[in-house]
């Protein structure tokens, strides 16, 4: 408990009672292999990476309103109880507003994977762009908007995964169709993150292959079908 109490310490404004820091993703009860990982992120200069990504992006963001803070925070789906990678990461994408009335970015870095110098800087810019996006449409509602949003936030930070090859994107493309004014978190998710994260949540799997529907958001952004920081319809 005293663990968790420092955790709350730190995250909260004791004046306020409100955040100070945007810790809500951390798992305060992780096992050393988050700290061991904090280690390796800081004998990477993960920050310096962060800053210099949100400095690249600036000039292309300076239009937009409001004023932020970029942060780094590390999620633990490696062997964190408490975190489901699928439910988390749509979080995480989606569902931000809170933090954003709060002046904050979150860039997200997950215990199951290796960290590395093109990760971090493609998740803080694909963040600031993310925000950006929902600064100016609203929060995604729809399937049709999660992934005009996605597509054009990773295209933007230069992401070239997830990949899916051309049979399984004309597949993908050919389920997600009659789904795209879908709006059920069950639909969304499964379109999104395939069976895999569908089967994790208890969702009826769609026959989809792993992040699908974000293979397909970024192939379409990459390949100019949705428009990245432009003008969309049906948004929501």
């Amino acid at each position: 408990m005293e663990r968790f109490r420092a955790y709350l310490r730190t995250m909260v404004d004791a004046k306020t009672g409100d955040l100070d820091l945007p810790l809500v993703a951390m798992n305060p009860m992780a096992r050393d292999h988050v700290p061991a990982l904090l280690d390796t992120l800081i004998a990477l200069d993960a920050d310096g990476i962060g800053h210099a990504a949100a400095e690249s992006v600036r000039a292309r963001v300076k239009d937009e309103p409001g004023r932020f803070k970029v942060g780094l925070v590390v999620a633990d789906d490696a062997r964190g109880g408490w975190t489901n990678r699928y439910a988390s990461e749509f979080s995480h994408r989606f569902e931000g507003m809170a933090l954003y009335k709060r002046g904050w970015i979150v860039g997200a870095l997950w215990s199951s994977e290796a960290p590395d110098r093109t990760t971090v800087r493609q998740e803080v810019e694909a963040a600031i762009h993310r925000a950006a996006l929902v600064q100016r449409h609203g929060p995604a509602q729809t399937l049709r908007g999660m992934l005009d949003q996605e597509g054009a936030a990773m295209a933007l930070a230069g992401c070239l995964a997830p990949a899916l090859d051309e049979d399984d994107l004309l597949y993908t493309r050919e389920v997600l169709e009659p789904l795209l004014d879908a709006t059920s978190r069950a639909t969304v998710i499964a379109c999104l993150f395939g069976d895999e994260a569908a089967r994790a949540l208890g969702y009826a799997p769609l026959g989809l292959s792993h992040r699908a529907g974000l293979a397909l958001a970024l192939h379409q952004a990459r390949s100019g079908v949705l428009r990245a920081g432009g003008e969309r319809t049906n948004r929501r």
